[in-house]
C-alpha cells in the first residue's frame, strides 16, 4: 500500500524540481552573451530581463494571496 503524499511534500517535490529548472534555464539565457556567437543590442538585453522581473513579481505577489496580470508570450521584436 502506497503512502499518500502529503500537501507540504508535494510542494517541495514540486518547487524544487520547477526551481531547478528554471535556474537551469537562467544558466542557459546566460550562455546567449557570448557576443563572439551572438549579435545584441542593450534594448534586446533590458527587454529580456524586464520580462523576466515582470514573471517574477507576478509569481512572488501569487504566495503573497494577489492575482497577477498574465501575460503574453515573450517576443524581442
Amino acid at each position: 500500500m502506497e503512502k499518500k503524499e502529503t500537501k507540504r511534500e508535494r510542494f517541495v517535490r514540486l518547487a524544487e524540481t520547477r526551481t531547478n529548472k528554471i535556474l537551469g534555464m537562467l544558466k542557459l539565457l546566460g550562455n546567449c552573451s557570448s557576443k563572439s556567437n551572438y549579435e545584441y543590442t542593450d534594448k534586446d538585453v533590458q527587454k529580456i530581463f524586464a520580462a523576466i522581473e515582470r514573471e517574477t513579481k507576478a509569481a512572488k505577489a501569487k504566495f503573497n494571496g494577489m492575482d497577477a496580470q498574465k501575460e503574453d508570450r515573450f517576443t524581442l521584436d
